[in-house]
């Protein structure tokens, strides 16, 4: 049976291409998709979730409005990378639906409730909110889930938004401090692997060269997302590093971790967002995420992730 998968988004180019891959996926049955303030504000990246589901030719696909701003803090955008819709490099149609009316919290208590224990997984591509008010209001539903994927933070590789703090982290670490910290299977994807994950160079040409408004859209998004990202960090491709958290559920033979502790710091002015992995289990505080720090073949993931979203 397929896997049953709410991904909690913050669309975003490469939280596009993760959304793209799980709609292409027959090992996960998509129940939703949640939205958040994260790379723009929660209209847009609402609108844009409904785009994407729409791109894929699954309009039925209903997308649901959550946490505007983060738990404590001001909101914090990153239209520096991707453009002020979030999906700059296409000429996306206004959505031909609206999202749902319903928020997203109650939308993901209400399925949790009906659900059988450890049955509904989460895919969470930007700031950890709605699955932080989620875990706060409705702690009794906690079995219900059977595991949360993040893509989020950095140890070896630092920060990329901060000299310590990952952008989906420092964005509301007080969400991702809960998540941590609330006993539930835990897989995190950060800039460890991501940054060293880079998409092939002929990308942008293989999607245009597909002749179809998935392609196009695919080698729009590619273009606009690296030329800003090559420009901010010296790169000569991107990381596409939302959907290598998707593109780990689906084949995760092709990528190494360990289990360790790992802490939220959100306290320090100076390293707040940071994300303290013991890899050398230097503390007997308890293994609570698996840490992929490695991708093992990266022409081949890309190669498979290429075929899945071609094939929409």
């Amino acid at each position: 049976m397929p896997e049953k998968l709410i991904i909690d988004t913050d669309p975003g180019h490469d939280d596009a291409f993760a959304i793209l891959l799980a709609l292409a996926s027959p090992e996960f049955e998509v129940l939703g998709l949640t939205t958040v303030a994260g790379n723009v504000p929660l209209a847009v990246t609402t609108a844009n979730a409904r785009r994407v589901v729409e791109l894929a030719g699954r309009p039925e696909v209903r997308v649901f409005a959550g946490a505007e701003r983060p738990l404590l803090r001001a909101p914090m955008h990153a239209a520096d990378i991707h453009g002020d819709s979030g999906i700059d490099g296409y000429d996306w149609p206004v959505p031909a639906r609206p999202h749902e009316a319903e928020h997203a919290l109650d939308f993901m208590i209400r399925t949790l409730e009906t659900a059988a224990p450890a049955s509904i997984s989460f895919l969470v591509l930007g700031p950890e909110t709605n699955i932080a008010l989620l875990l706060r209001r409705a702690p009794h539903l906690a079995d219900r889930i059977r595991r949360i994927v993040v893509m989020g933070g950095g140890f070896f590789e630092g920060g990329n938004y901060a000299p310590a703090a990952e952008f989906n982290i420092l964005v509301d670490p007080e969400a991702a401090a809960i998540v941590f910290a609330a006993g539930i299977e835990l897989t995190a994807m950060p800039i460890d692997c991501t940054n060293r994950t880079l998409t092939p160079p002929s990308w942008i040409g293989d999607f245009r060269a597909l002749g179809t408004p998935i392609g196009a859209a695919c080698a729009g998004m590619m273009e606009f997302f690296q030329a800003n990202g090559n420009r901010k960090y010296g790169t000569a491709t991107r990381p596409l590093h939302d959907a290598l958290a998707m593109a780990w559920m689906i084949w995760s033979e092709l990528f190494a971790g360990r289990q360790c502790n790992v802490e939220i710091e959100t306290n320090s002015e100076l390293t707040r967002g940071a994300t303290v992995v013991d890899w050398w289990y230097r503390t007997d505080r308890p293994r609570n995420c698996l840490w992929i720090r490695d991708c093992t073949d990266p022409a081949d993931l890309y190669r498979r992730m290429f075929e899945r979203i071609a094939g929409l």
